[in-house]
């Protein structure tokens, strides 16, 4: 038995015996990218008391140490058994720039804590008027004493409703050019001054909210880096996030609708993978996915070998999300009339009711709706194709 092979059976053996039925079918049935907050810490603190829960940090802050191989391996495995999906503000965001960009007071500080999942990280990055053209944004600190005082608004802030944390742009000087004045802050998302107003999405969900703050005093300690050079660990930021891995969850998504195609549906004689249009597309696919795993692989060889990023990530970020838009077009089309009841308390964590239909019907139009922004969030698609202008052709 190779190396491998032994550390692909012991995460089937820990998923086998952690991964709960209900916390199991929570995943199955999650219309949006991230599991609700609620599921995910569970799921949290049980990768965490197996050591499991920052695998990709150094290991003197937590980190497992594994190799590429094996962080591919267990990216996969997790998906094949349905697990919630995690957020990554703290571990993967927040977690990243601390690492790099945090004293040492403040990463044995705050740490931990994200290792735990005792604290909880919104991103307060985008702005009514400020999105993908981020370096324009508004929200301002101005420097009192021991504390910044902030006035203004962040939206499109994932799971504040669940946060204690927030990691937030400011801007603290108008001088220059945009990128320069803009200063990264931690503080706690209960302070005085601090409003969270729910916007509920086209799906029906609660997922995102828009925070106001309201001459909100944030200490000086959650200063991250240098008072206005907030940009360049913004951008450090923006590469962890946007360079994420899609192939597994991707993956997991086409075969579970080629299973589906390969049933009789919707009442139809013969199985809808018998239709030759829709087989072409799932076949256009499987290419399309193959494609984008081989990038990913070459990818996340050049980062456990230390290299910079870079603009990789925004092309990984374009071919991701348009293959995510794709299958959940594809899905819409196998289930068909299943895909239209709104179905928000069959997917709710620990409820009985069965879905109609196929589980896979009762997540299909609302993750259709939600990946509608997945072209858009972390940087438009356009925003990226610009970032890998500049970069590789110099324009």
């Amino acid at each position: 038995m190779t190396d491998l092979t032994h550390f692909t059976n012991e995460v089937r053996t820990f998923l086998a015996e952690s991964l709960t039925p209900e916390l199991k079918r929570a995943g199955e049935l999650c219309a949006g990218i991230y599991a609700d907050q609620p599921i995910a810490l569970e799921w949290h603190r049980i990768l965490h008391k197996q050591g499991w829960s920052v695998p990709s940090w150094p290991v003197e802050f937590g980190g497992t140490g594994w190799n590429l191989e094996q962080h591919a391996i267990f990216q996969r495995e997790l998906t094949l058994a349905s697990a919630p999906v995690i957020t990554p503000n703290s571990t993967r965001m927040v977690g990243a720039v601390v690492i790099a960009f945090g004293t040492e007071e403040q990463k044995a500080h705050y740490l931990p804590r994200i290792r735990s999942g005792e604290d909880w990280w919104a991103q307060g990055y985008s702005e009514p008027g400020a999105g993908s053209d981020l370096a324009s944004l508004q929200c301002k600190a101005v420097r009192e004493g021991e504390h910044y005082i902030i006035n203004g608004t962040k939206i499109w802030t994932t799971h504040a409703q669940w946060s204690n944390k927030i990691f937030c742009l400011v801007r603290t000087d108008n001088t220059g050019k945009h990128q320069q004045g803009i200063t990264f802050l931690l503080f706690d998302i209960d302070l005085p001054g601090i409003e969270v107003r729910p916007l509920i999405s086209i799906s029906g969900d609660h997922e995102f909210n828009q925070v106001f703050f309201d001459n909100v005093r944030v200490p000086i300690s959650g200063l991250l880096g240098e008072e206005n050079d907030g940009w360049t660990v913004a951008k450090y930021l923006l590469q962890h996030e946007r360079g994420g891995s899609y192939g597994p969850g991707l993956k997991t998504s086409l075969d579970l609708l080629k299973s589906f195609a390969n049933q009789e549906a919707n009442g139809a004689l013969e199985p809808l993978i018998s239709n030759a249009s829709f087989s072409q597309k799932i076949a256009e696919a499987e290419i399309a996915l193959s494609v984008l795993e081989s990038f990913e692989q070459k990818t996340f060889s050049a980062v456990n070998s230390g290299q910079p990023v870079g603009s990789i990530s925004s092309a990984i970020k374009i071919r991701g999300t348009e293959m995510r838009q794709r299958i959940t077009e594809l899905t819409i089309e196998a289930v068909g009339y299943y895909g239209f009841p709104y179905q928000p308390d069959a997917r709710a964590y620990e409820s009985n009711l069965d879905p109609i239909g196929s589980p896979l019907a009762a997540t299909a139009m609302p993750q259709y709706l939600n990946d509608r922004a997945a072209s858009i969030y972390a940087g438009s698609n356009e925003i990226q194709r610009n970032i890998i202008t500049k970069a590789v052709l110099g324009l």
